[in-house]
């Protein structure tokens, strides 16, 4: 887990926490066929690429799309690519995968790069899809990443390539304002506040990324709120801590300069909490953290009825010297 601890902080704040993206710094994960993130992606799409593979009507994604290809460019080796001439239709490529999309139809390819036994589900996959809908998940399954398009003059989302949401529907976000997507989100007035400005910025031709993260008792990578179990099974410090898992997320700004927008990505990684506080000073970093937190934002992550057995297991950790709240 590439997540730095560092950034766990008290008193806990609701805020954009911006930074730019230092030089040299990849912004994509590719996909290695057999990883976990592949498997969920797949299995999201499979069942539910109409909840996870969204757009207004009409939108053009293909500048988006090109600035990710541009992107994928910068990576060693090659992990999306598009190829476009005059008069032909597109041709997506995911070579590490061993896939492409040629004329809108599901190629297995081999450019070198990959062994000829390339996973013959991610073609069942693609084959399964519509048509209009395969680009869209050839992205999504070269990289760990999920994609979103924020569209700095109107600071609206029309488009999303969602498959591993934290506790969100991304067909309840396409299309709304800034503002709208993070109405429920606890403790929101800074961003609110913000939300114009943020999208003016990130779409300004910078890179820049941000870092969020929780606890939460649902292991998977995919954490669509109308699936899965988000609730605690117990409520003593040593079970919540058994079934607890830290999740972050990596989100950063692609520019799209030519068409005011960004591309938005989100990279999620979990671990075990007992793996988390594994590293040293972790547990007092996560307790002050969590004591700061304010009743909603707790209610909002779902961590309310848990956080007094929490900071106890937290407390509890050897070496670790805790403050704030019991």
């Amino acid at each position: 887990m590439t997540f730095d601890f560092s950034l766990v902080k008290a008193p806990f704040q609701m805020q954009p926490g911006l930074r730019r993206v230092a030089d040299g710094v990849p912004q994509l994960t590719p996909s290695v066929l057999g990883s976990r993130h592949l498997r969920e992606k797949m299995a999201v799409l499979a069942s539910f690429a109409d909840e996870s593979l969204v757009a207004v009507p009409e939108f053009d994604a293909m500048p988006a799309l090109r600035a990710i290809a541009v992107e994928a460019a910068r990576l060693p080796r090659l992990a999306f690519g598009l190829e476009e001439s005059t008069g032909s239709p597109a041709r997506w490529r995911a070579p590490l995968l061993g896939w492409s999309i040629d004329a809108g139809e599901p190629c297995e390819t081999n450019d070198g790069e990959l062994p000829s036994d390339s996973d013959q589900a991610i073609g069942a996959l693609l084959r399964a899809l519509p048509a209009a809908q395969r680009p869209a998940a050839l992205l999504s399954l070269a990289f760990e990443e999920d994609f979103a398009v924020i569209e700095g003059a109107t600071a609206t989302i029309p488009w999303l390539a969602v498959c591993l949401p934290s506790r969100w529907a991304p067909a309840s976000k396409v299309g709304r304002h800034f503002a709208a997507v993070h109405a429920p989100v606890a403790d929101n007035a800074m961003l609110l506040a913000a939300s114009d400005s943020l999208a003016r910025l990130v779409t300004g031709g910078e890179r820049w990324e941000r870092f969020v993260w929780t606890v939460s008792p649902d292991p998977h990578l995919h954490q669509h709120p109308a699936r899965g179990d988000a609730s605690w099974p117990a409520c003593d410090a040593d079970s919540v801590a058994a079934h607890a898992t830290f999740r972050s997320e990596r989100q950063t700004f692609i520019p799209v300069p030519d068409a005011r927008q960004a591309v938005f990505t989100i990279h999620v990684e979990t671990m075990t909490l007992h793996e988390a506080v594994a590293r040293p000073g972790t547990a007092t970093r996560l307790h002050s953290a969590i004591a700061s937190m304010s009743p909603a934002v707790l209610a909002y992550r779902g961590l309310d009825a848990v956080r007094a057995p929490l900071l106890e297991w937290l407390g509890n950790q050897p070496g670790e010297a805790t403050s704030g709240g019991p």
